[in-house]
């Protein structure tokens, strides 16, 4: 059966089979942010008796790599399965996330686990981006953004239920046992995809080389330096929230979980929001939401000390920043000609681009002693980069109009 001939039921079935993917690779991402002093403690404990400070900034590596291995993978491994049918390509990801993110939870040392962290990051955007395509193919024409929305909405929710409740099982029981969930919710992804998603054949025409013609769009460029230096703003505030909670605010480490449950609610609804704004005015969502993006973030950096007005501006950042995922990613599409398999997944090499760009960013500031509140302005000074790129390549898409109509 193909996503054309579907009912509603099995595209139903089948969607939310590659959400549930999308919902483990959205609490392998973020679980890592939640519990970075634990995981400082546990795997840098000379350095974390010398300056705990120094600790977390370094444990923040582990996001940077984890992103890393996203910025690598998407392109090359979308790049080369493109001719292969997708629904078998899912399930080959699907197993390899189950594999790296065991790893994680098994290797010993710091080093060892920032090697796992790497390779867990390496299927995560081919999955996102086929996944979205077979999400479009199943949801009819006129829908992608909807369709690309639908498949990160399982990683929107794992920021309400999956980061919180690895976060806490984290602080509770150790940091690892936060990755046995998640390798156990990919294995059970790998069963679904094989039950559910119909067969949806590739390109079999398309090569890797073919592919990676992408680049030689400049609008493809602008459009992954927008993702990657707006999005960085996000990154840079979620990374340390943590630490924003207990050493800001001043409230109890219990209290993180609920504010990255407000966190994840505020991506849930954004995302949803900006798959439909996205639909009906792509151009005016992108612009909109990048300069939304530096407000939140400001008004977070300037009312910090109260945890309240944490909950409230975290709530809000979340909300921009996932309504703009699924816009950048249809800007992608709408600019990569025919190159869409590979469009779709460097959305989300973009989008950790700015996940590494934040964490580093954000992780220099702390350790030069400006404080757990300075990487909220690194957010906004990013979210302002992303904002001129943007109005750059939309004001050269109109200079550009009259000459080819």
């Amino acid at each position: 059966m193909t996503s054309s001939t579907l009912t509603r039921g099995a595209a139903t079935w089948a969607l939310l089979s590659l959400a549930v993917g999308s919902f483990g690779i959205g609490m392998t991402e973020f679980v890592v942010m939640g519990l970075l002093p634990n995981i400082a403690q546990d795997l840098l404990p000379a350095s974390w008796a010398a300056s705990p400070e120094d600790a977390i900034a370094q444990a923040g590596w582990l996001i940077t790599l984890y992103a890393l291995g996203v910025v690598v993978g998407a392109p090359t491994i979308a790049g080369s399965v493109a001719k292969y049918p997708r629904h078998r390509v899912m399930i080959g990801l699907a197993l390899a996330l189950t594999a790296f993110n065991a790893l994680t939870f098994l290797l010993p040392t710091f080093e060892l686990v920032a090697a796992s962290r790497f390779l867990a990051g390496l299927p995560h955007g081919a999955f996102f981006g086929i996944g979205a395509l077979v999400a479009a193919d199943v949801l009819g024409p006129g829908n992608r953004a909807k369709g690309v929305a639908f498949v990160l909405t399982g990683l929107t929710v794992a920021n309400v239920v999956g980061v919180p409740l690895g976060t806490f099982l984290g602080q509770q029981v150790g940091w690892r046992a936060a990755f046995v969930v998640v390798a156990a919710i990919f294995a059970l992804a790998t069963l679904l995809i094989g039950l559910f998603v119909p067969a949806h054949e590739g390109e079999p025409g398309r090569t890797l080389r073919a592919e990676l013609g992408v680049f030689r769009v400049g609008q493809v460029w602008l459009a992954l330096g927008v993702g990657a230096i707006g999005f960085g703003g996000f990154f840079a505030v979620y990374s340390y929230v943590a630490s924003v909670v207990t050493e800001v605010a001043g409230s109890p480490e219990w209290v993180v979980p609920l504010i990255l449950v407000v966190m994840g609610l505020g991506m849930t609804i954004g995302n949803l929001i900006g798959g439909h704004l996205a639909d009906v005015d792509l151009k005016r969502t992108l612009i909109g939401g990048l300069i939304a993006l530096a407000i939140v973030q400001t008004l977070l950096a300037l009312t910090a000390q109260w945890i309240w007005a944490v909950g409230l501006f975290v709530f809000a950042t979340g909300l921009v920043a996932s309504a703009l995922s699924p816009t950048i990613q249809t800007r992608l599409m709408d600019v990569a000609g025919d190159n869409q398999s590979i469009a779709a997944a460097l959305n989300h090499s973009a989008l950790n681009i700015g996940n590494s760009v934040g964490a580093f960013l954000g992780g220099m500031v702390i350790a030069a002693g400006w404080g757990y509140v300075a990487p909220a302005w690194v957010g906004v000074l990013l979210a302002f980069g992303g904002l001129g790129l943007a109005v750059l390549s939309l004001a050269l898409e109109r200079r550009r109009e009259p000459v080819l109509a």
